[in-house]
């Protein structure tokens, strides 16, 4: 059928930024009971789907049957989708990481608490570093596959939504251990 329109719905919960000052405005915007917005997308003759960003998916539960280590070569692929990670080889595990340097020890810590919230509401927690007082550093990677998996890659986009104003110092944080 020529005129056949295709219909594909994908729901799509609404979030609000996470921020030093309003963290629980995050809570509020996760919750089940807040409105939830549906987009579709219509097209003609053939199948498609909307590209969903990695913050916008959810991690998937790490006792899945589904969930296996990825490829190096998949990590690297991924890793364009996550501005300011690198990869790095520990101990024959493939990491995400990615290092900051806040203003101060207490900045550190609320940045932690910023990052703490996200691994909660995603279910996937990172090793978090606060190293020589000023500087963060986070690991990502799913402990269970010993390994990178997509949940690393959703977590890492979602870390680099926070709203970190106030929190990182002006001077450029070393990634490197």
């Amino acid at each position: 059928m020529a005129g056949l329109l295709l219909r594909r719905f994908m729901r799509i919960q609404p979030r609000a930024p996470m921020t030093a000052a309003g963290g629980a405005a995050f809570f509020n915007a996760s919750c089940p009971s807040s409105p939830r917005t549906v987009a579709h997308l219509e097209v003609s003759g053939e199948q498609a789907s909307p590209k969903v960003e990695l913050s916008e998916k959810s991690c998937i539960p790490c006792n899945s049957m589904d969930l296996h280590a990825m490829s190096e070569d998949s990590a690297k692929k991924s890793l364009e989708q996550v501005t300011g990670w690198e990869l790095k080889n520990e101990g024959d595990i493939l990491k995400l990481h990615r290092a900051w340097k806040v203003k101060n020890f207490v900045k550190g810590l609320e940045f932690f608490q910023l990052v703490a919230a996200v691994a909660e509401e995603e279910g996937h927690h990172p090793d978090l570093h606060l190293v020589s007082w000023n500087n963060v550093k986070i690991d990502v990677w799913t402990h269970s596959v010993r390994g990178l998996t997509d949940n690393d890659f959703i977590l890492a986009a979602k870390i680099n939504e926070l709203k970190l104003e106030g929190l990182l110092s002006k001077k450029k944080a070393t990634t490197h251990e």
